[in-house]
């Protein structure tokens, strides 16, 4: 297996990558195009424009609507399709990495097996698929998105970037807690499996599991405090957004320095780049999540049981094949 996470994800395919990005490319440039169409329709509404104007602008916004939601049917079909090549991949690395040391495997070996194929690999197979066209598509509506309101009225959008800034120093903080709590987890299942294999019923086997179970249970928990706390400062920015774009949007209407299309346009915008900046974020959070699971999968397959029980000897994790 390729040392990093990367050369994991180019090893399943330079070409279908590639693929994916220009699909990206091509759902951002086209998503930009219908908050230009709603400000005009806004503005044509109310500065008394012909009814038959309108009705055009709203058939090209239905065809851009139409164009872009088919775009999107296609880049997920596709990265679907390769996280299971990935995935696929994964596992039979693993059953191969069995045929080849059958002789040396031992039941905890085999439990450790056993959470790599059912579980592990599934989360690190999957990313495969978004590895790269997601920050591609995300960044790309980001910064179309960004220039557009900036063209617009740029104070409006100062008002709107503001509130990106605690959210991009928070992120990198509460991520790399939750990565020490994911290790942990894939440790104690791992341990939980091969015990199970083990088929030790004694007493002491089994307050070990309960205690293992209740780790699990304490790890699971604090993941989600992490998880959702940074959620709900994330939600509370971009509501500040919005209480920005009324106050200073209103003040601009009223004094006649600008249009209500142009503010129904911002509120529309941040609607659009908060909706990239979140999935960024979780595309963030999955990479090092998953360079995580990786990493730790690819040591299983690489270690043989030999070298596993060497390492338990010398008080060591057993967290390998």
């Amino acid at each position: 297996m390729p040392r990093k996470l990367a050369g994991f994800i180019l090893a399943m395919g330079r070409s279908h990558q590639a693929a994916l990005v220009l699909l990206s490319v091509m759902l951002f440039v086209v998503g930009i195009v219908p908050l230009e169409i709603q400000r005009r329709i806004i503005n044509g509404a109310t500065q008394g424009a012909s009814f038959n104007a309108i009705l055009m602008l709203v058939f090209a916004y239905f065809a851009l609507a139409l164009t872009e939601g088919s775009i999107k049917l296609a880049l997920n079909i596709y990265r679907g399709w390769i996280g299971e090549v990935a995935i696929r991949w994964l596992r039979m690395a693993v059953l191969d990495a069995r045929e080849r040391h059958l002789e040396e495997l031992t039941t905890l070996a085999e439990g450790v097996e056993m959470s790599i194929v059912l579980a592990e690999a599934e989360p690190v197979g999957g990313f495969v698929g978004t590895s790269i066209s997601e920050p591609i598509l995300q960044v790309g509506v980001l910064i179309a998105v960004g220039g557009y309101m900036i063209y617009l009225q740029p104070l409006l959008a100062l008002a709107v970037a503001v509130v990106f800034i605690p959210q991009a120093v928070l992120v990198p903080i509460l991520q790399g807690l939750i990565n020490q709590r994911v290790k942990t987890k894939i440790t104690v299942m791992r341990h939980l499996s091969e015990q199970m294999v083990d088929h030790d019923a004694s007493p002491k086997a089994s307050q070990h599991q309960a205690a293992r179970v209740q780790r699990l249970f304490a790890t699971n928990v604090s993941i989600y405090r992490l998880k959702y706390s940074l959620n709900f400062l994330m939600n509370l920015m971009i509501q500040l957004g919005y209480v920005g774009i009324f106050a200073l949007g209103g003040y601009y209407v009223v004094t006649g320095k600008t249009e209500i299309g142009t503010v129904v346009a911002f509120v529309a915008g941040l609607n659009k780049v908060s909706d990239p900046w979140g999935a960024l974020v979780d595309w963030y959070r999955d990479l090092k999540v998953t360079q995580v699971k990786y990493e730790l999968i690819r040591d299983a397959s690489t270690i043989s049981p030999s070298e596993r029980q060497d390492l338990g000897r010398r008080g060591e994790a057993p967290m390998t094949i």
